[in-house]
């Protein structure tokens, strides 16, 4: 309990140091508020951050009262309120104060980099042509709300989104208006992330319900109509037989997709030998080149090639990417197949080069390549067995595996893919492997050169 005599003192010392640290304060909790809004914080560290700002706007340091000084003294010693510039710098996205009359005041750097045009001194409105946040600036001077979110896209020179928090920085937190702080987010990588899962729910169901539906149509026929028909039956029953083998072979490409992902960051610690599964996925798929009247023209050396990775998911890239070369390249009649080493910054790379003579890639087709159901020509794709998830699939595997695919074509010349992965010499295949963030590989893939390489 506290006595009297001191009492007084007290509240005396706390009344001038409220007085003189309100605005600090009144800053600080915006901030703090503006951060639990825009998830930066937890709300219980924002409630607790506002209280302690609080705590330290009230209770008087030694400086303030001589009768308190030695409390004081032993609870506030080192401690500083930071200034609104260095709040301000220490916020990760673009922040901007205003004062009441919604000039600028002060921003940080990444505000700066966001809006070069921005100039302390200088009215918002005449600075940004943003009208949604302009409108939100103008709402929260007016007093009709104390704190505001907003969301605004700007599609030059990319499509871009943006979430703002418009909130009033009031004296005694609910006083007079004395600025406004602005708070921004970048919510692109968000918008194109749900962008990318709507589209790929949509184009999975569409290729689901596109065999299914065929398969119910012949149902219903064969159960009416062809009832009694044996030829039509035999002819329906095989028509449904490959609506139904397209069905599960999509499934599986989507399950092996998911399972992919699902070890993304891993990297694989086992040694395989290149030589040993270009070879043998070429006389798994001599067959069909027959079937297709295609030749393959393997250029395998000898020995063994040695490189850090999963058997099976190397057999499905090289599997895959001979298979679209038969399948796409048949015009060209042959698709060559060769495996070379090359030295690239310091190091030895294995590159399996894929290249066919059919008709070629457009250059505004090869960035999208890789795209879950990206076809340069739908129907063809569907009507050679294509999922659309092919090359999906190995570029998710060559990022888990830390190596590039490098697409090359020009219309009329044919494509090559190469598939590039790090050699391993000696001691290296006895060496751990890493576990990285596969956002540090984000450019695994660079189907960008419409140059032509020989394998």
């Amino acid at each position: 309990m506290l006595e009297g005599s001191s009492f007084v003192p007290l509240f005396d010392a706390s009344r001038q140091r409220i007085r003189r640290l309100w605005p600090y304060a009144a800053v600080s909790a915006a901030f703090l508020v503006a951060a639990a809004v825009l998830g930066w914080l937890p709300v219980s560290a924002a409630v607790i951050g506002c209280v302690g700002v609080l705590l330290v706007a009230v209770i008087p340091s030694g400086s303030d009262s001589d009768s308190s000084a030695p409390r004081s003294r032993a609870r506030g010693e080192g401690a500083s309120l930071p200034d609104a510039p260095a709040l301000l710098a220490a916020l990760p996205g673009p922040s901007i104060l205003l004062d009441a009359r919604g000039v600028v005041v002060l921003f940080n750097s990444a505000a700066a980099e966001a809006f070069p045009t921005l100039r302390q001194g200088d009215a918002l409105s005449l600075i940004l042509r943003i009208p949604e946040l302009i409108e939100a600036v103008r709402t929260v001077r007016s007093g009709e709300a104390s704190d505001l979110v907003v969301e605004y896209s700007d599609r030059v020179p990319v499509d871009r989104w943006t979430r703002a928090s418009v909130s009033a920085v009031r004296s005694g937190g609910a006083g007079e208006l004395e600025g406004i702080l602005l708070a921004l987010t970048d919510q692109t990588e968000l918008r194109r992330a749900e962008r990318m899962r709507v589209d790929f729910v949509a184009n999975a169901s569409h290729e689901l319900r596109t065999p299914l539906a065929a398969l119910l149509g012949f149902i219903e026929t064969l159960q009416g109509p062809a009832r009694e028909d044996t030829a039509a039956r035999g002819r329906f029953l095989e028509i449904m037989r490959g609506q139904a083998t397209r069905m599960a072979r999509l499934v599986d490409d989507l399950l092996s997709l998911s399972r992919i992902e699902q070890k993304l960051h891993v990297r694989p610690v086992e040694a395989v030998d290149l030589v040993e599964i270009t070879k043998g996925v070429l006389d798994g798929l001599t067959p069909l080149a027959a079937e297709r009247a295609v030749v393959l023209e393997p250029a395998i050396p000898r020995g063994s090639v040695l490189v850090r990775g999963d058997r099976d998911e190397l057999i499905r890239v090289v599997e895959n990417l001979v298979e679209n070369g038969i399948k796409y390249g048949q015009s060209g009649g042959r698709v060559r197949v060769g495996l070379q080493i090359l030295r690239s910054g310091g190091r030895d790379e294995a590159v399996i080069a894929i290249r066919d003579f059919g008709p070629g890639i457009a250059a505004e087709h090869l960035p999208r390549l890789t795209e879950r159901f990206y076809r340069v020509d739908a129907g063809e794709s569907r009507d050679k067995g294509g999922t659309g998830l092919g090359l999906a699939i190995v570029k998710h595997i060559l990022l888990r595996h830390r190596g590039r695919l490098v697409v090359e074509s020009e219309p009329g010349a044919g494509a090559t893919f190469s598939v590039i992965l790090e050699r391993l010499i000696g001691a290296a295949a006895d060496t751990p492997a890493e576990k990285v963030s596969p956002e540090r590989h984000a450019d695994v893939v660079e189907p960008q050169s419409t140059e032509r390489i020989a394998p």
